[in-house]
């Protein structure tokens, strides 16, 4: 199977970003892991919107890969973070298995605010589970990769991101051109066609929905590694919401926009709260919404006019 030109460009950009890492400052390193992790959960979101659902409760898978990090080093005493990721992305998918029985039979409004109930749901178990924290949650134990203990979490989180940033993105570009991936969008624009085609579009939204919910869950286990520590929030619906709008943001074009799109927004905040503490959600809201009235179609509309202008 050959290399494509779009996925040797994602190659070479995270090359190029391991090695800017390494002379960033720890804050940066820090808020780039974390907006690596946060464009996984976004690109499930993507994967949902591609086939004319919204998701806006993704932070259920996203909480539940944090959870396993935590829970699994806290009372299984596994320490290894590979095993740890995992073992939360088997619980998404096992759950997601179940949740998708019913949810892909709704559509539109319907299939959003069930999918948040039940994100809702897994919040308020949380925050009444004295033995896991309630409201404050707890601390992630030392994890290694392989039996190798970083020297710096930061780094170690960094790279562990980036690498499997990476295969999941080479992963979903091919996916998107899969047969599957293309009877999504043609889902989205017809199902009634679909169904005369002779594909199943129970079967085809099940099976998206369900993979969706494991890469949101690999999301989550890379964000408590690199934060250390987990708490109910990363189920709250304002997560789910965060995420379905960085998908707007970078639009569903490409496997990279969720990327390009997390990275802006996490950058955008930071100097947002850095400048404007007492105002910086007024801020962010208008910077970003500037740019989505703009660019309606997401950021990734910027390469496809090039690539257009081009030919």
């Amino acid at each position: 199977m050959s290399l494509q030109k779009s996925e040797a460009i994602m190659i070479a950009a995270a090359v190029a970003i391991g090695l800017v890492g390494l002379m960033s400052p720890n804050w940066l390193v820090f808020t780039t892991t974390l907006a690596v992790s946060k464009a996984l959960v976004v690109l499930g979101v993507v994967m949902l919107m591609r086939s004319g659902l919204v998701s806006f409760g993704q932070g259920l898978f996203f909480c539940i890969g944090g959870y396993a990090v935590g829970m699994g080093g806290r009372f299984l005493n596994i320490q290894d973070a590979l095993l740890l990721i995992f073992i939360g992305f088997v619980a998404a998918i096992a759950l997601a298995m179940v949740l998708g029985l019913l949810l892909t039979r709704y559509r539109e409004i319907f299939f959003a605010m069930l999918t948040m109930a039940f994100s809702m749901i897994l919040f308020g178990i949380l925050v009444k589970s004295h033995g896991l924290g309630s409201t404050d949650g707890f601390t992630v134990v030392q994890w290694s990769v392989l039996g190798w203990q970083p020297e710096s979490s930061g780094m170690g989180a960094f790279w562990l991101a980036l690498v499997l940033g990476l295969l999941v993105a080479l992963f979903l570009n091919r996916f998107f051109q899969s047969s599957i991936g293309l009877a999504c969008e043609a889902i989205r624009e017809n199902e009634v066609r679909v169904e005369y085609m002779g594909v199943s579009r129970r079967q085809v939204l099940y099976i998206n929905y369900v993979l969706a919910a494991g890469i949101g869950a690999i999301g989550g286990s890379l964000t408590a590694l690199a934060a250390g520590h987990v708490d109910p929030e990363m189920a709250y619906w304002t997560i789910s919401g965060e995420f379905v709008f960085i998908a707007l943001l970078g639009g569903t074009g490409h496997v990279a926009a969720a990327f390009i799109a997390a990275m802006i927004f996490a950058l955008v905040r930071t100097y947002a709260v850095e400048l404007f503490p007492n105002s910086w959600q007024m801020i962010l809201g208008i910077v970003l919404l500037l740019i989505i009235l703009f660019l309606p179609k997401g950021i990734w509309s910027l390469f496809t006019r090039q690539k257009k202008a081009a030919s």
